[in-house]
């Protein structure tokens, strides 16, 4: 009707003359998408979160810190999971170590 019976005979045998490199070919967009996502987001990611474990490890009584809420003072006492910061005269709170997300220079959090 709308195909000749000569085209439709050849189409399953252009097809399979593709065969290995068409379906290699067909996949390659994926998988070069699949590169340059690990490069632009997930190896910069891991690289930060290496860095965070690394500061948090280094952590010492007198560090001034700041938070990821945003409070700023001095480690006055440290826990396995937990520090204590001053962040006035007589007032210490208790965080997560993983709530820190910055190491300020010494005399910042007066």
């Amino acid at each position: 009707m709308f195909i000749s019976s000569a085209f439709a005979q050849t189409a399953p045998a252009a097809a399979a003359e593709g065969g290995f490199m068409g379906s290699l070919t067909g996949m390659l967009p994926l998988v070069l998408m699949f590169v340059v996502l690990y490069f632009v987001m997930i190896r910069p990611q891991m690289k930060r979160q290496k860095e965070h474990r690394s500061m948090i490890d280094a952590l010492a009584k007198g560090d001034d810190v700041a938070t990821a809420g945003g409070i700023i003072g001095t480690v006055t006492r440290m826990a396995e999971q937990f520090i204590y910061i001053q962040v006035a005269s007589g007032v210490e709170i208790q965080i997560q170590r993983s709530a820190v997300t910055q190491v300020l220079p010494k005399g910042s959090a007066k």
